[in-house]
């Protein structure tokens, strides 16, 4: 279409995800949802109340609550051993989401390279692109998605601006190690390059692993833009309220993007934040416990209907299961008939896997994996991943397993 020609490329460019594109199947056949990342159990209250009051309150206008800056700042150095000064070093802003748009745009030209490690959330891709930058893919290896160093040195050029770093990660669940970290944090140094951190997991680790911010290894929180949210640490995905933490010079710059185009973040929802972060250390075990339990229940529902269950998450809330051996079909049709079959929806991995991942020298065989893997969400209730675990099982007690 003529008009087509008005869009910009990355408009384009872009199509729905596969999500997208099963949500009207499985809403048909009232799926139970395993797909999209965000709990669907209530927030604490003593959150839900704060916000109520500050809307009662009338802080309902533009706002910068410094209160935020000041926790998080608190938080890092608790952490991490990270001093950082919560006047100019942090930026509050819509999410984690815009504040790795509005850091994209505050570091990319036009043609700059960045790195990012696949699979991964696909927005990193998006943000990049929009910011005039080129994304460059650097393979995690299955089933444990290791970091091949061989593969990181290649990636890197003359171009290349910065790296993406996501851990705990989405969709795999992989916690970065010590060593894995070290090797980043070298290239960066080596290469004289930017990074990006994506934290929103911070909190959510199980089997007594420990998240580790690449800022806190040495000479890395000069290059180190730390980007979190409230989101997943307290049930409240859609209060949008996140933050970068930056050294001034960077904040600066993504502290004005941020307010060109957004201004602020939601007011009632910044004062909330205020009794969100300021919660006790039992709330965050009684988040890893809870969730640890959860992903167990997952792991071994999963176990028991024909997945191969290799790598156990070791952070996030996501399981990335590959398909059962002997199964013929494609992660997109696997996922229809596991909406149509046993009305559970989960999220096809081929989205989170990028085609220039693709080598020429690689055999199909080898790149086979990117159509493979099943994405499950488990930031749901009890009663939620039960019915998921009744419908999948009475599926293989039926002998009509998936094929």
């Amino acid at each position: 279409m003529a008009e087509m020609e008005k869009l910009s490329l990355v408009a384009k460019a872009l199509t729905p995800s596969p999500i997208q594109q099963l949500s009207y199947l499985a809403q048909r056949y009232n799926a139970i949802n395993l797909a999209e990342g965000f709990p669907d159990f209530p927030a604490p209250p003593h959150i839900k109340n704060a916000a109520v009051s500050a809307i009662n309150s009338d802080f309902n206008q533009y706002r910068h609550v410094q209160g935020i800056c000041d926790h998080v700042a608190r938080k890092m150095k608790e952490m991490h051993g990270l001093d950082v000064d919560p006047l100019t070093d942090i930026v509050i802003c819509c999410g984690q989401s815009e504040a790795f748009a509005a850091t994209m745009f505050a570091i990319v030209d036009q043609g700059d390279e960045v790195i990012i490690f696949d699979p991964s959330y696909e927005t990193y891709e998006t943000c990049i692109r929009l910011a005039g930058g080129v994304p460059v893919h650097v393979a995690l290896e299955p089933p444990n998605w290791t970091l091949n160093l061989d593969k990181l040195k290649k990636s890197f050029t003359v171009k290349t601006k910065a790296i993406v770093l996501n851990s705990p990660h989405n969709p795999t669940g992989k916690v970065f190690t010590k060593d894995e970290l070290e090797i980043i944090a070298g290239a960066c140094q080596t290469w004289n390059i930017l990074a990006i951190t994506d934290e929103v997991y911070e909190h959510i680790t199980f089997d007594k692993e420990s998240h580790i911010s690449l800022a806190s290894l040495p000479e890395m929180q000069k290059r180190t833009i730390v980007t979190s949210s409230l989101s997943k640490t307290f049930s409240v995905t859609g209060w949008r309220i996140g933050w970068a933490i930056a050294p001034a010079w960077i904040a600066s710059a993504v502290r004005n993007i941020h307010i060109r185009i957004t201004d602020s973040a939601p007011a009632p929802f910044q004062e909330a934040a205020l009794t969100a972060l300021s919660s006790p250390p039992a709330y965050f075990d009684s988040l890893r416990s809870d969730y640890e339990s959860k992903r167990d229940c997952a792991v071994n529902m999963l176990a028991e209907v024909g997945f191969k269950m290799q790598f156990k998450p070791k952070g996030s809330f996501f399981v990335f299961a590959p398909l059962p051996e002997n199964c013929t079909l494609s992660d997109v049709e696997f996922v229809e008939e596991l909406i149509k079959q046993a009305g559970v929806v989960a999220v096809p991995g081929c989205g989170f896997f990028h085609t220039t991942l693709c080598e020429e020298n690689s055999s199909p065989a080898a790149l086979s994996y990117q159509r493979r893997y099943i994405r499950f969400a488990f930031c749901k209730s009890e009663d939620t991943l039960a019915a998921a675990s009744r419908k999948l099982s009475k599926l293989v007690d039926d002998g009509r397993g998936i094929k």
